[in-house]
């Protein structure tokens, strides 16, 4: 069964619209990253698959049932959207605690997902004064304590340093490998191109790209060969469709196997003959320029 279904989702406040006409899949067994640039309705679509919003119109379903519906949501999903939405007053194994038992769940648990996300030794310091990062990982703790199949993580690396970002990239993919749904949004495309298996990506509200990873990148244009020869000058006229600059030529329009081929025949030498595939990076920019809410 799909884990998550957003059909038709639509969000209005007012006269603006936030989310429009919305419909995605979100599978088991992958990594799924959400991406769109600021304001382009992200963490609103994530509210309202938990229940958190009321869509204007359409459906959010989570193991084919709203939020509100499940008999035991916690068991069912986990979700991080603010790691600061907590009370700072409290330790961390009790804000744990607090949660476990409002939700039925064995107070073990604590201790299993303090140890998980590396928090035991700060178990008894209070949340207020918890780093961004610290903050992170006692979130996604909070999300682990049902041993939900799916999880849902809204910027989980916010704060993180290099090891944190590490950590938690190969803990989502740990998760997707056991057959879970792991769907989460960021803004560091670095750390989609190596962590997600599969995206969704919307601007303005709406759906732009719902597709694997290396079909978003293939779907740009931006992606060239590269050819340096001892004759760089001589190969640009014979081809005559690349950008020459001082010591390579970017060729789009032909492949290299045709551009060997060519010149090959001309007794042209080569030294460099190299697809350039565009970066994932390059590809977001590409695909949602005319999506941004404000533009340099």
């Amino acid at each position: 069964m799909t884990a998550i279904r957003v059909k038709n989702l639509s969000k209005r406040y007012g006269d603006r619209t936030a989310v429009a006409d919305l419909s995605f899949d979100v599978e088991p067994g992958r990594v799924t990253g959400f991406l769109g640039p600021n304001g382009a309705g992200k963490s609103t679509t994530m509210r309202m698959i938990l229940g958190l919003d009321r869509p204007t119109s359409g459906t959010a379903l989570i193991g084919g049932r709203p939020y509100a519906e499940l008999r035991h949501p916690l068991r069912t999903v986990g979700a991080l959207l603010d790691a600061k939405a907590v009370h700072g007053g409290r330790s961390a194994r009790n804000h744990l605690l607090a949660v476990a038992q409002s939700n039925g769940l064995p107070a073990s648990r604590v201790e299993e997902v303090l140890e998980t996300v590396g928090l035991r030794d700060a178990a008894r310091r209070r949340i207020g004064g918890f780093s961004l990062g610290m903050s992170q990982r006692l979130g996604i703790a909070a999300a682990l304590l049902g041993d939900p199949e799916i999880l849902l993580f809204d910027e989980p690396v916010n704060g993180l340093d290099p090891e944190g970002i590490l950590w938690i990239r190969t803990f989502m993919r740990g998760l997707a490998a056991e057959g879970r749904t792991v769907f989460v949004s960021s803004h560091l495309m670095s750390e989609m191109a190596q962590t997600a298996d599969h995206l969704v990506v919307i601007g303005k509200g709406r759906l732009i790209a719902d597709t694997s990873v290396d079909e978003f990148i293939g779907a740009s244009s931006q992606g060239y060969v590269r050819v340096r020869s001892p004759r760089l000058a001589e190969v640009a006229d014979l081809i005559r469709v690349g950008d020459l600059h001082h010591d390579h030529l970017r060729v789009t329009a032909l492949s290299p196997l045709e551009i060997g081929t060519l010149t090959a025949r001309a007794g042209l030498p080569l030294e460099e003959l190299t697809f350039v595939q565009p970066s994932l990076e390059a590809a977001y920019m590409e695909l949602t320029k005319d999506s941004l809410e404000y533009a340099s």
